[in-house]
């Protein structure tokens, strides 16, 4: 799955111990976007990974046409997706006095950004030194410095030049896909132009969810180099485990992140810039209480505005986690319960069929160098998301070079399952998760105000003007990958729907 940091609409006119994405991001972005491109299809074969990232960008060039049509059919079903999602409406926005600075102030804690409320986990790590835990430079004809991560590892079976970067689904670090967005690119028709854009971006690359896998396995190697006392050791490709630390905190942006949202921002005011009003006027943004989230707005905005961003945008923050109580669009599932029931957990045990398939080779492999370690196939999961999160926190990671080329695709395709049956087309709740933002996106276009109770839509906000405003040209949104997946489902983008089956990666005719 393709990691791209933000899905934009132009208007013209953790379980089982093992490392998921989990409900709030878990790391990468997924794309939404209203400009108008062709969408030719091509007779080849490919992995229904390449598939899936290249449908996911595809996603973002539906047409404007497309949201008007089906605008009906999706107010229709609202309230039967509601029922479906066992919601319970959490209702308007309520107001706590937080501190005294934002009760003395009288600035409503929707506006609120310092001190944070709600913000979660915010756990940090500890800085990298890749200048020192770096074994580069690998054998090539120069040295290359990383740009800012070390990318240039060396995978057995890697005869194409393939990156295992680029595959590690959402935990990926953003780059821009080598094909583009699958379709031929075009100008604008003659006499045609954008008058608003409506952007959702993912937040940046972060550190583990707290309890999911990574930190989980550190856990388990801990406990195993400290109660042995040197009597046993890891051997051989795991030898590195002797001295190995964990150095990961939880939950909030790692530094590249923040350069992505940062970079994102940039490049947004160059393509959109003009549509920012120049008048004196405010534009509002949205995001959410967490931490990750809270800062990827603000890094987004410093790369638009400048560091003087409170000047031109005012960020308004929908409450997430504390106990699911409140309604927020953009973190659906806090308002679904049967999202977080084994009814849907299809996409979960999908994924942990497919890698006790595609990862045994490597467990038999690993465990001899591991005596009374007890290494399982989980573990290995486990180890291929820490190759990951090492990477995006620390520069490099040497879990990376434990797996084949052929290993790292089947965690990607270990990505797409979970995604497709946890938050998309083979999810029995994914549409319901999404549909509260589909109704502010339908209410954008046709300017009204949201006034009664609809999914996850949250009334304080969403009946308010100030809030939710309706003839603002540039509207910014941030959310999670999942509720991203979530909201392509309930648009109803059947480029995702194909069934994708958890005992082999299939190709398709796209």
């Amino acid at each position: 799955m393709h990691h791209s940091p933000n899905c934009s609409f132009e208007h013209g006119g953790r379980t089982n111990g093992i490392d998921h994405p989990a409900k709030h991001d878990e790391e990468k972005h997924g794309c939404l976007s209203t400009k108008l491109r062709p969408a030719p299809e091509s007779s080849s074969g490919v992995a229904v990974s390449t598939w899936l990232k290249q449908r996911l960008l595809f996603a973002g060039q539906v047409i404007l046409f497309t949201i008007i049509v089906v605008q009906a059919v999706m107010l229709y079903r609202s309230l039967a997706l509601a029922s479906a999602c066992g919601i319970v409406d959490a209702g308007a926005l309520r107001r706590q006095t937080a501190s005294s600075q934002s009760s003395s102030s009288g600035i409503p804690q929707y506006y609120q950004t310092s001190p944070e409320l709600f913000p979660g986990p915010t756990p940090t790590g500890e800085p990298a030194f890749l200048a020192q835990t770096n074994p580069a430079p690998f054998p090539s004809t120069t040295y290359t410095p990383p740009s800012p991560l070390e990318t240039q590892v060396p995978i057995q079976g890697n005869k194409d030049d393939g990156n295992i970067f680029h595959m590690m689904g959402q935990l990926s670090h953003y780059f821009p896909n080598p094909d583009g967005f699958g379709v031929d690119e075009y100008p604008l028709p003659e006499n045609a132009t954008i008058k608003q854009l409506n952007m959702l971006s993912r937040h940046g690359a972060r550190y583990p969810t707290t309890g999911s896998g990574a930190p989980i396995l550190a856990e388990k190697i801990t406990n195993y180099t400290t109660g042995f006392l040197g009597d046993v050791e890891f051997t051989g490709p795991l030898s590195f485990l002797n001295k190995w630390q964990y150095k990961l905190g939880a939950e909030i942006l790692v530094p590249v992140g923040k350069q992505e949202l940062f970079d994102s921002g940039t490049l947004h005011q160059y393509m959109y810039g003009h549509l920012y009003p120049n008048n004196g006027s405010k534009i509002i943004a949205r995001s959410t209480t967490q931490d990750r989230m809270t800062k990827t707005a603000e890094y987004f905005l410093a790369g638009f505005f400048g560091l003087d961003w409170p000047s031109n945008a005012t960020l308004v923050l929908a409450i997430e986690g504390s106990d699911s109580t409140w309604n927020n669009s953009l973190a659906g599932y806090d308002n679904c319960p049967n999202s977080n029931k084994p009814v849907s957990a299809g996409g979960n045990n999908a994924t942990i069929e497919w890698y006790n398939i595609y990862l045994a080779d490597a467990t038999e492999r690993l465990r001899p160098h591991a005596p009374g370690f007890n290494w399982t196939v989980t573990d290995t999961y486990n180890a291929q998301s820490m190759c990951a999160y090492e990477t995006v926190a620390l520069g490099y990671s040497a879990f990376c070079d434990l797996f084949t080329f052929e290993e790292w695709q089947g965690y990607e395709y270990s990505v797409d399952l979970y995604f497709a049956g946890g938050y998309g087309f083979q999810s029995p709740t994914g549409r319901a998760v999404g549909i509260g933002y589909v109704q502010e996106i339908l209410a954008r276009l046709q300017h009204h105000v949201i006034d009664h109770p609809v999914a996850q839509i949250n009334l304080t906000l969403d009946n308010n003007t100030a809030t939710f405003p309706l003839d603002q040209t540039l509207n910014f949104d941030f959310s999670h990958d999942t509720n991203i997946m979530a909201i392509l489902t309930a648009f109803g983008f059947t480029h995702f729907a194909p069934f994708l089956p958890p005992d082999h990666i299939p190709t398709h005719p796209h």
